[in-house]
């Protein structure tokens, strides 16, 4: 007996329409959908009258459900894999399903579509012949920054997905390390609320509130354009615009409800500084304002 065939098919990242005819066809066809979100991926479905059998396919569960995906497969079952939008095996764990299908010989065909990262790319206004994809970076602070550190002389132009509670930090991480690159923060892309915004990195620092932010995220920003030899200066506390971003940092933080030694402390080690340097702005900023 031959092997099934699984499909990475590509969904909508924002609005329907933007599914392909080929997409609609082969999940009417095949034998089972495996979804990231089966509760967004059924809407889907019932939007376009697709009946046929769907389960989950998502970071807690792969292993167990790709042994059982893999075994329909190898029956000769066929198998539409699906993510939360656009096209699985892309900062999401179809990327297992299609290493265990390509272990096992079982033929993998994608099937392309809507793509966060390079709709933002192509409208950014950013070069775009070269550019690097990094997905996610990680939620933890001195992870993300050592990711950071590590694309500081990156010269291709950069693609970060993030979260919407972690935008804020993100970005006062990307200040420092990056310093003021230009940067196009895309939000709710082919959505209702699609928003794409241009400026540098501290003008985005300043601009997005940490408690009102909402919606899903794409970062695209300009590679390094420093000699291969750079090195990076401790941040400049003497330069306005970073004085700003750091005091705006901190009443953010304090607005939250953090008291301003825990405000001072996590600004402080944001930007690579000691929480001295960070209460001493402070206090001067509090003099200047009487």
């Amino acid at each position: 007996m031959s092997a099934g065939t699984l499909y990475l098919c590509a969904t909508p990242i924002g609005n329907l329409e933007d599914i392909t005819i080929r997409v609609l066809r082969i999940l009417k066809e095949v034998d089972l959908i495996a979804a990231e979100d089966t509760r967004r991926t059924r809407k889907l479905l019932s939007h376009y009258d697709i009946h046929v059998p769907l389960t989950s396919f998502h970071r807690h569960n792969y292993r167990k459900k790709g042994a059982y995906i893999l075994n329909l497969l190898l029956k000769g079952q066929s198998v539409a894999l699906v993510s939360d939008a656009g096209l699985p095996g892309i900062a999401d764990p179809g990327e297992e399903m299609v290493l265990l299908a390509v272990a096992y010989e079982v033929p993998v065909v994608p099937v392309p579509g809507p793509n966060a990262a390079l709709a933002a790319l192509v409208a950014s206004g950013l070069p775009a012949k070269h550019f690097c994809f990094e997905g996610f970076l990680p939620s933890r602070v001195k992870a993300r920054q050592e990711k950071l550190r590590q694309l500081q002389a990156e010269r291709r132009t950069l693609i970060f997905y993030e979260a919407p509670h972690r935008l804020s930090e993100t970005l006062a991480d990307m200040l420092v390390l990056f310093k003021d690159r230009k940067i196009v923060v895309a939000r709710e892309l082919t959505k209702l609320h699609e928003e794409i915004w241009r400026g540098t990195i501290a003008q985005a620092v300043a601009y997005f509130d940490p408690i009102k932010t909402r919606g899903e995220f794409t970062l695209v920003v300009t590679g390094s354009t420093e000699p291969d030899s750079f090195v990076l200066c401790p941040v400049n506390i003497s330069d306005p615009a970073v004085e700003k971003n750091i005091l705006e940092q901190v009443k953010q933080l304090e607005n939250k409800g953090l008291a301003k030694k825990e405000a001072v402390r996590q600004v402080a080690r944001q930007f690579n500084l000691s929480r001295r340097e960070v209460y001493t702005l402070v206090v001067q900023a509090k003099k200047a304002e009487r």
